[in-house]
């Protein structure tokens, strides 16, 4: 879900502007899922431009305290969502914990890295939604550690039919800075791409894993 129409505007312009997004309708990626896609998305560059990753911790901030009043805690899911997270944390002045896909294989074991109270409010920060397993896993292990989840915020959602039934089966909401449809619409917009290439990623967001270039 989108909260803020200027925001989800202004976000896909500063992550096409940084090339975080990339859009190649004509040169498509291969995923690491082995899917063939016009568009790849790496957030993790926002944190190398100050003003731009200041303007997402901001966003974020302000969404999740209109959404939520102040949670206890602020959880990043590893390892994407990591320092926009720790950021959305001091900027809140909450304090911070972080989760891995799977408990370590030495140590401690932990999924959860930080301090956890068992019935604590926990806003999740994720990066990138896709399919929404990793991001749900994180969710499940937040849980498992006592977390009571209010919700999770991204910067960015692909908006698959499969993520939005994910998220439902966990009743966990999601909401976004911007989204494809936002992004798509603001690339034209911005000349990014022509209408023909536009249709090419519209398709591609309709059936990505059978998709060809």
């Amino acid at each position: 879900m989108i909260l803020n129409k200027e925001t989800a505007i202004k976000t896909a312009e500063l992550l096409l502007q940084i090339k975080a997004i990339k859009l190649e309708p004509q040169q498509p990626f291969t995923w690491a899922s082995g899917w063939n896609s016009p568009i790849y998305c790496d957030n993790r560059i926002i944190l190398s431009y100050p003003p731009i990753r200041n303007y997402v911790r901001e966003q974020f901030a302000r969404q999740i305290e209109d959404l939520y009043g102040k949670p206890d805690v602020i959880a990043g899911v590893a390892t994407g969502a990591i320092g926009i997270g720790m950021l959305v944390a001091e900027y809140l002045s909450l304090p911070f914990i972080y989760v891995r896909p799977e408990p370590k294989g030495h140590g401690r074991k932990n999924q959860i890295e930080g301090v956890l109270h068992n019935g604590q409010n926990v806003v999740v920060i994720e990066d990138l939604v896709s399919t929404g397993n990793s991001s749900l896993n994180a969710v499940k292990a937040l849980k498992e550690g006592g977390a009571t989840i209010k919700g999770m915020m991204a910067i960015f959602s692909y908006g698959f039919k499969e993520s939005d039934d994910n998220f439902k089966k966990m009743k966990t909401d999601l909401y976004t800075l911007s989204n494809y449809e936002y992004l798509i619409d603001t690339a034209l917009k911005t000349h990014y791409i022509n209408e023909s290439e536009a249709e090419t990623l519209k398709a591609w967001r309709k059936d990505p894993s059978n998709w060809k270039p």
